[in-house]
């Protein structure tokens, strides 16, 4: 797995984590079952605190992607739902982009709406 942090965003650096290991999961890169470096390596690699990691692998605990238990590690879930990660990630793009050409979000419901029939 191999996570790269954009420093001049305005992004919290957790935030990239957690986005880079779900993108990670979805290009096929990590699977299901599969350990993520534990986090004080992680926190090295890239350069950032501890507690940045720890705040990544609460949060993907949180929404289910990866189970976490002392003296084990961490691991992706065996239940995650990378199609669904899929269409989370596709549906993050449609709302940036409709957010940097102005689209309301009323407007941008009544257009996926209208889409999905």
């Amino acid at each position: 797995m191999i996570l790269t942090l954009d420093l001049a965003s305005d992004r919290p650096l957790f935030n990239q984590i957690v986005d880079g290991v779900k993108r990670s999961l979805v290009d096929g890169k990590l699977e299901p079952g599969e350990s993520l470096p534990p986090g004080r390596e992680l926190a090295g690699a890239l350069d950032v605190s501890l507690e940045t990691v720890q705040r990544a692998y609460r949060h993907l605990a949180d929404e289910g992607i990866v189970t976490s238990r002392v003296g084990r590690g961490t691991r992706v879930s065996e239940s995650v739902d990378i199609g669904e990660m899929a269409l989370g990630a596709s549906v993050d793009e449609i709302v940036e982009h409709a957010r940097s050409v102005g689209v309301s979000r009323q407007r941008l419901i009544e257009l996926i709406t209208t889409a999905y029939g």
